[in-house]
């Protein structure tokens, strides 16, 4: 905090770094392995050094004399979590989905505070593969800074979605999951054209799969987010081609025509 080199914490990782290495061999002592891993991961998260863990990893996942049931609940759960967080950080979320969700089904379920941090990577991660938390879940383990984020979603209001990213900006940045969820806009953007299909489709059944592109620009407008119309053809485009929607452009016309089948595939926990 001072601004001075963590000498200290620097020397316990190298000195940790040799028991794991005495701890690798094959014997009873090896099961202590993964927790010393876990103590690593606590150091390098602390300094900022994670690209540290890589190698530790490949130990643990490569070394045939580990059977990873063979660990202690605690430490698998710890490893889990801390592996997870790794993989929001490279945005590899269905593997991300995988391991924290190993950390919360084996999690103790008194531990309110353990279970808390877990979530707080988990919810974003689900997020970005469509899966989205209830209410009642954020309200219980005090998570409400994804409260609006989520209602956003599932109305379609980048507005919404802007404001809560700029009121928690500090505390989403320090937990490192901002631009994971910076990156939900195409999601708010894919749900605002299916209201606008829907909308159509009660008011003009025979056009509800033609969406001017002028439509869109009136309603972010209202939203009050400034676009032309070139702008928004780029986000359909972008839409289009990451298969959040299913159709093509009428150029000439600035038309967005949606398929007749099937034009907002499910997300079915890919990520975006």
């Amino acid at each position: 905090m001072s601004g001075k080199n963590p000498d200290k914490l620097q020397a316990a990782g190298s000195f940790l770094m040799k028991v794991f290495g005495a701890l690798a061999v094959k014997g009873p002592k090896r099961v202590g392995a993964l927790y010393v891993t876990c103590q690593l991961f606590k150091i390098y998260f602390r300094l900022g050094t994670v690209n540290l863990c890589r190698s530790v990893i490949r130990s643990i996942e490569t070394a045939r004399n580990f059977d990873f049931e063979d660990f202690p609940v605690k430490d698998k759960v710890t490893y889990m979590y801390y592996t997870g967080r790794l993989e929001v950080f490279n945005e590899n979320f269905l593997v991300a989905d995988q391991k924290l969700t190993y950390a919360l089904m084996h999690c103790n379920p008194q531990s309110e505070s353990n279970l808390r941090k877990i979530l707080k990577f988990l919810i974003p991660v689900k997020l970005s593969i469509g899966v989205l938390p209830r209410r009642t879940l954020l309200e219980k383990y005090n998570l409400l800074e994804y409260a609006d984020i989520v209602t956003s979603l599932r109305r379609g209001d980048l507005r919404l979605l802007k404001q809560a990213l700029d009121r928690h900006e500090d505390q989403l940045l320090k937990c490192g999951v901002y631009l994971v969820l910076e990156k939900l806009e195409l999601q708010v953007y894919r749900r605002l054209v299916k209201k606008i299909h829907i909308i159509q489709r009660e008011k003009e059944p025979s056009k509800a799969h033609q969406i001017k592109l002028e439509v869109l620009v009136k309603t972010l407008q209202w939203l009050g987010i400034t676009m032309d119309v070139d702008e928004v053809e780029c986000i359909m485009a972008c839409l289009i081609y990451k298969n959040l929607i299913k159709g093509y452009f009428a150029h000439k016309s600035k038309v967005l025509v949606l398929s007749k089948q099937d034009p907002f595939p499910k997300l079915n926990g890919k990520p975006v």
